[in-house]
């Protein structure tokens, strides 16, 4: 099955789920940004779990009342493939291979020149060159069956999932949209959600390397909601702070073994990251942030739609991957 990343009307409705949330975007239209739209539900823990889903039932369930809710029923949709099921890999082909016969081609091959840690994927690819009569290539794949299981799901609640994306792509494609991109930069996106923390660095717009780090981000982290607006949850730690200040300098110490491998061994020394852009939904971002410019040395980034004119009306950080995804062509 082809699966494709890089497949167109606004009211296509963008849909993002992690570990514990569903959120949801509508445009009123692309440029300017006009969020029409959008819609945020928390999930209770174990019914996803590392973006596998292990509770179908009560997920579809729940699902079918944001539906409701947000008045999305019968549309079609873009979604976010989650993180921990993608990855990224560098392949080279023989320059002969016409662009419509990739697909063919590396699915003959897997298993042989092309090894993937899982059976039966789906995957999209883009073309970064030719040299030496060899193409090199960027194979995105995913487990099969838990895409098809995704498909299922949103299709179970009268949704009709049309195109997919992976949250560096959606976050990228907003950050190139606002013209943040510096000509020749090397990009470190660090998307810091409260279950994970996903990895992925740019070389101009290609996404060259990805990684996530699993964790325990979202231990001893309570809803509430404010007394005032009991539409806005919050999220508030109850358990020991030394406990989220070491977890915190273990996922800086993976993000500077990631910067050190690219630059020594993919590279071998010619480049190295230049800047780092942060997104998600961790309460601690900002704490995050300042701590990264302090280690790191270098600009760290984030994009807020309210400074942007955006007319987003209070719209948070949280949402910025469903308006990347919304972007996205179909």
């Amino acid at each position: 099955m082809a699966f494709s990343l890089f497949s167109s009307s606004n009211k296509i409705a963008n849909i993002v789920l992690n570990d514990h949330s569903i959120r949801f975007v509508e445009l009123k239209q692309k440029n300017p940004i006009i969020v029409n739209h959008y819609g945020e539900r928390y999930l209770p823990p174990g019914i996803i779990s590392d973006g596998k889903i292990l509770d179908y039932a009560t997920l579809s369930n729940i699902l079918d009342e944001c539906t409701a809710e947000w008045k999305i029923a019968k549309r079609e949709i873009r979604f976010i493939v989650p993180d921990s099921l993608v990855i990224i890999r560098k392949v080279t082909i023989p320059a002969d291979i016409n662009e419509d016969e990739i697909e063919g081609y590396l699915y003959l091959e897997l298993g042989s020149t092309i090894h993937l840690p899982f059976e039966d994927p789906v995957f999209d690819t883009i073309t970064v060159g030719t040299e030496n009569n060899k193409k090199e290539i960027l194979l995105f794949a995913a487990p099969e069956k838990y895409i098809l299981e995704y498909e299922d799901l949103f299709k179970s609640v009268r949704l009709k999932p049309v195109a997919a994306d992976i949250s560096p792509l959606a976050i990228y494609r907003l950050y190139h949209h606002y013209d943040m991109a510096v000509k020749n930069e090397v990009l470190l996106t660090v998307q810091f959600d409260l279950d994970v923390v996903s990895l992925c660095i740019f070389e101009e717009q290609i996404p060259v390397f990805m990684r996530h780090i699993p964790g325990d981000l979202k231990d001893n982290w309570k809803l509430t909601r404010h007394r005032e607006d009991h539409s806005s949850p919050e999220l508030v730690y109850d358990g020991e702070v030394s406990d989220i200040i070491f977890q915190l300098e273990e996922i800086y110490r993976d993000i500077a073994k990631l910067m050190d491998f690219y630059r020594f061994s993919l590279t071998q020394g010619e480049k190295e990251v230049t800047r780092i852009l942060v997104n998600g939904d961790h309460p601690m971002q900002d704490r995050a942030i300042a701590d990264m410019k302090d280690r790191f040395g270098m600009t760290v980034s984030t994009i807020n739609m309210n400074a942007m004119g955006s007319n987003s009306d209070g719209f948070t950080a949280a949402f910025n991957l469903a308006l990347g995804l919304g972007l996205k062509e179909v």
